[in-house]
């Protein structure tokens, strides 16, 4: 009987410590303003941090989907890393000197539109 009772503690005390111990990994969404696969790579390089899962944006749609924990990182934080790397976010604009030095196909229209790429540096 003691020794059901000491594995019965046991098991409740190692199911307790495993919900402590896991993470809890949000889920979310939001606008990223780019035109191409260049900024797909760029826009995706910028989130690679402690803390984010996973991290796709769309270059149709122009939505980063990013799956993060929140107790590393926050979703306002990923969007200034967005910034950093010139796109602008529904919450985050890009800096202009940082904007500007967007290759041509990048640059997309800073009110919400894209700029029709030329990719002539490309060849």
């Amino acid at each position: 009987m003691k020794k059901i009772f000491s594995l019965l503690v046991l098991m409740i005390t190692f199911l307790g410590a495993s919900k402590v111990f896991a993470q809890t990994v949000k889920t979310e969404t939001f606008k990223v303003y780019g035109n191409c696969n260049m900024c797909k790579k760029r826009i995706e390089k910028a989130v690679v941090a402690d803390g984010i899962t996973k991290a796709d944006w769309n270059v149709d749609t122009k939505v980063m989907t990013v799956s993060y924990d929140p107790t590393k990182i926050s979703n306002d934080a990923i969007q200034k890393k967005v910034a950093g790397a010139g796109h602008d976010t529904e919450k985050e604009k890009a800096s202009d000197s940082i904007y500007a030095k967007l290759p041509g196909c990048c640059r997309y229209d800073r009110n919400g539109g894209a700029i029709a790429p030329t990719h002539d540096h490309h060849r």
